[in-house]
Parts: structure tokens; C-alpha cells; sequence
């Protein structure tokens, strides 16, 4: 390998795969270490908690600076840990639900993300749209779930869980997240920079 070779690959100007697979292994670690975190500093209020969805953050996150599968890994991990760890969230239904509604987040962001123009506006577009995709996601587990454990859940109970009473989080979410995405942008963290 010569010089050229060496200062090329150190300088970014040649395609490292293995480099981006480690620091995409890094982040995905990182955010789900906050997916465990986060919901302790929240906990003490319990209605803050259930509120602000601080679950949710990392993974989002996980999907700007990951991709979408390393995110939707991050997702769908993040509950069932949770849960197996700390006994929180329930396992039946909230944690497998949410599993999956977590993948669906953090696999949309990282693929639209990385599909749309890279701009402030796709920042937005890329979030809400995984927001509404994992929120359809998360109601047809909940479905699911509730089906083969002889709940029921109606269109008004989803419409309740997904919208009406995430309604604090949606906005917390789309205030913060895009001003974090921001700031890694300008610190050329992000998975497609």
C-alpha cells in the first residue's frame, strides 16, 4: 500500500466498510444503552414517563445515525431487554408491541433518511413519517397480540394509544430530535455523510 494509499483511506476519500459497519455498531450500542437509561431519568414521574415516550428518542436517532437496520435492531431489541431487565415495559402486550412499533421507527427514519435530499425539511419529513408508519405498526401488533390473548382492541383504542395520548411526546419529539439530527449533521456524524 503506498502513501497515497494510507492518507487517501485516513482522509475519508476511500470507501471503508468496515469502518462504517464498527461506527455504526458503536452508535447502535450508544442508543441502546439510552434506550435503557433514558426511562430511569424520566421514571420518577411517572406521567412524564408515559408522556415524552423516552424510549423512543435513541431509536429515532438510531435511525439517522445507523441506517435502518442497525435502528430497527436498536427497536426492536430495546423493549424486550427492557422489559426482561427491569421488568418494565410489560412484556405482553406493551413490550412485544412496542418491539415492533420501535423497529418500524427506527427502520423508516434510517431508509427515508437516507433516500430524501439531505436538508432540514427531510430531517422533518423522515421523522413524521416514521412516526405515523410505527405508529400503524404498533396498532397492528397491539391487534395481533391482543387477538391471540383474547383482548380486544378497537379502532378507538388505537386511535387513543397512537395519537390522542401521544400527543406531548409527538411534540417533544419533533422539537428535539430534529435539532440533535442538526447538530450531528454539522459534526458530519450522520450515516450518509
Amino acid at each position: 500500500m503506498s502513501n497515497k494509499e494510507i492518507f487517501d483511506i485516513n482522509n475519508g476519500n476511500r470507501n471503508n466498510n468496515s469502518g462504517n459497519n464498527i461506527r455504526s455498531l458503536v452508535f447502535a450500542a450508544v442508543c441502546l444503552a439510552l434506550c435503557m437509561i433514558l426511562p430511569f431519568i424520566t421514571g420518577q414521574v411517572q406521567w412524564i414517563a408515559q408522556r415524552i415516550s423516552p424510549m423512543h428518542i435513541p431509536v429515532f436517532l438510531a435511525g439517522f445515525l445507523c441506517g435502518p437496520w442497525w435502528a430497527m435492531a436498536v427497536g426492536f431489541v430495546a423493549p424486550i431487554l427492557r422489559s426482561l431487565i427491569f421488568g418494565m415495559p410489560p412484556m405482553i402486550p406493551t413490550g412485544v408491541a412496542m418491539a415492533f412499533e420501535l423497529a418500524a421507527y427506527g427502520f423508516f427514519t434510517g431508509i427515508l433518511s437516507k433516500l430524501l435530499p439531505k436538508t432540514t425539511s427531510s430531517i422533518y419529513i423522515s421523522l413524521v413519517g416514521a412516526m405515523l408508519l410505527g405508529r400503524i405498526v404498533w396498532g397492528l401488533a397491539t391487534w395481533c397480540i391482543l387477538g391471540l390473548t383474547g383482548g380486544e382492541f378497537t379502532f378507538s383504542a388505537f386511535m387513543a394509544g397512537a395519537f390522542v395520548n401521544a400527543i406531548p411526546a409527538i411534540v417533544v419529539h419533533i422539537v428535539l430530535i430534529p435539532l440533535i439530527v442538526m447538530a450531528l449533521k454539522k459534526a458530519r456524524l450522520l450515516h450518509y455523510q
